[in-house]
């Protein structure tokens, strides 16, 4: 192990004292001899308040080093180690950063990245098999604080926007940041160090034209058996009364309301064609289901929770027509389709009630002039911790050759935060609740741009301050359709969305909350298994990576492959 010390010519050069120490503290580190590891620790914590850039480099690296060498018994030295770095940090940066705004972003991120360090010291992280999960019961910004983070810190856009880009507010409420301090520090751990090539990858299409149109095509040839708008309604157990700890049984039934069916009796095709690729629509072809077209004048929403029009009914029965079930809803979706569980399974009542979700709002506009000419100065971000009601966006410009335009515009910028819960829940009797949320959405969008765009991209403005509504290009315009729109009514050519369904809600990960998930390879229903972000998967925390982790623990607890050493970042016994 080497060590490169780097001194920056605008600090203070260290003294012959402070120099022996750090090379004390090099050479021990580079032996990995615990004796020497502990004196060299002593040594350099002795010199008291860390004058230059240089002791604080290299009394990072000791304690790198340290970790890895000092055996449990000895976590005494590292905690003192780290608290003394901790301290002498805050100090150095405070004389050196604080002062100046281009560099204070600096002093904020290492200020976190310290109170985690000592922190992890602290709670024992190293050694407790639980790992991270031993603070999950703190909420991050909490834990933080114990362990020294300054609320300078604290409220930096660093923090923020690790909260944002979780939508880690309870009840959508931006009052109400909530996040799991272990599931945080895991997820920024692998996000910042267990990446490859980049943290953030970015798709150049929506996910169900990159992701779910391949992998529906390539189960389709394999010969998997697809049945469209068949809305779950239950989940049915054997009979049984409450099931003890240790107890088991199994799904028996399964019912559905059936939605719509084909005029010809064939599986519905759902895919459509975009510029030459199989992409996934935003509505169905109503030309292929049976009173279609009334279906369409109607404005059926076949995806709302609160649109309960059907066909017919239908029964599946095990061993009869399934043998094995994998229950793949989102946890919003679990009271509606599973009552009998959480009638007699104390578990998955308590999963319910603590693994909670949120609302949250999207919109995306196409616009004629690329950021660069209004004036955005960067690379293209996906840039969080902004205001709300619209804290996280990312220019897009890169799928507009994708699309099918007739005059591609020059980029596309995507928005999203979370969304407020009204103060009581919507009933079934409440069909219009999906649609006011599309409209509070609409409305928050208009006037995220009139007001807050300015912010962000100077030219988006006209002379007079307000909005240049023209840059939203229109595509039935450019290709002779209609007549153009003006002003904020341009803004209806656009998209925006309120993700309101208890299916499409974002899973949290609230402090206290990750020990009531359960695993998929729970095998309480010996022929379900469970699969998505919200159950113990080991990343509990809402991302498409914690889907796939579960979804493969799903085939396992089925198949027993892949073997769960075979699971990328399963590190559970």
């Amino acid at each position: 192990m080497s060590f490169r010390v780097t001194v920056v010519p605008w600090l203070p050069i260290a003294s012959s004292k402070v120099e022996n120490a750090i090379a004390a503290a090099v050479s021990a580190a580079a032996s990995k001899d615990t004796a020497q590891i502990v004196s060299a620790a002593s040594k350099l914590l002795s010199r008291g308040v860390f004058a230059t850039a240089v002791v604080l480099v290299e009394g990072f690296a000791l304690l790198r080093a340290a970790i890895a060498a000092i055996p449990g018994q000895q976590d005494g030295v590292l905690l003192r180690l780290a608290e003394r770095l901790s301290a002498g940090f805050r100090q150095w940066a405070e004389n050196n950063l604080i002062a100046d705004d281009e560099s204070r972003h600096i002093w904020e991120v290492m200020d976190v990245i310290v109170a985690s360090i000592v922190g992890a010291m602290r709670a024992g992280l190293l050694t407790d098999p639980r790992g991270f999960d031993a603070i999950n019961d703190y909420d991050c910004r909490e834990w933080l604080r114990m362990n020294g983070a300054s609320e300078r810190a604290l409220n930096s856009p660093f923090v923020r926007g690790l909260y944002d880009l979780a939508f880690a507010y309870e009840d959508g409420d931006g009052r109400k940041p909530r996040f799991a301090a272990g599931e945080s520090l895991r997820g920024s751990v692998r996000l910042f160090m267990g990446y490859r090539g980049a943290p953030f990858w970015r798709m150049r299409a929506g996910m169900g034209d990159v992701v779910f149109a391949p992998i529906f095509r390539l189960l389709q040839r394999r010969g998997v058996k697809f049945e469209f708008f068949h809305r779950l309604t239950n989940v049915g157990l054997a009979p049984g009364g409450p099931l003890a700890v240790g107890d088991r049984t199994h799904v028996a039934c399964l019912e559905f309301d059936v939605q719509a069916r084909t005029l010809s009796g064939a599986p519905y095709a759902p895919l459509i064609e975009v510029a030459g690729r199989p992409c996934w629509p935003a509505a169905p072809d109503y030309r292929q289901l049976h009173d279609g077209r009334k279906l369409a004048a109607e404005g059926v929403d076949f995806e709302s929770h609160w649109d309960r029009r059907k066909s017919h009914t239908r029964r599946l029965e095990v061993t009869k027509d399934f043998d094995f079930v994998v229950l793949a809803v989102s946890i919003g979706a679990i009271p509606e389709v599973c009552s009998e569980f959480l009638a007699r399974d104390e578990r998955w009542r308590q999963m319910v009630k603590h693994v909670k979700t949120v609302a949250t709002q999207a919109f995306q506009v196409w616009l004629s002039e690329d950021l660069d000419t209004l004036g955005w100065q960067g690379p293209p971000y996906i840039a969080s911790a902004f205001e709300k009601p619209f804290d996280t966006w990312c220019d897009m410009a890169h799928v507009v050759p994708e699309e099918d335009w007739a005059k591609p515009p020059a980029t596309s910028v995507y928005f999203c935060a979370a969304l407020a819960d009204p103060p009581e829940a919507p009933g079934l009797d409440d069909p219009g609740y999906a649609s006011r949320c599309a409209a509070q959405v609409h409305d928050h969008a208009v006037g995220f741009l009139a007001n807050s765009a300015r912010h962000l991209w100077p030219g988006v403005c006209d002379d007079e301050g307000r909005f240049r509504w023209d840059l939203l290009v229109d595509p039935d315009a450019d290709r002779g359709a209609g007549v153009p729109l003006t002003g904020a009514e341009r803004f209806r050519t656009q998209y925006w969305r309120a993700n309101v369904n208890p299916s499409d809600r974002f899973v949290l990960s609230l402090p206290g909350a990750s020990r009531f998930r359960i695993s998929p390879l729970d095998m309480t229903y010996d022929n379900l298994t469970i699969a998505g972000d919200w159950t113990e998967c080991g990343l509990n925390t809402g991302c498409t990576e914690a889907a796939v982790m579960s979804g493969r623990l799903a085939a396992h607890a089925l198949s027993g492959l892949p073997a769960l050493r075979d699971v990328p970042g399963y590190d559970h016994p």
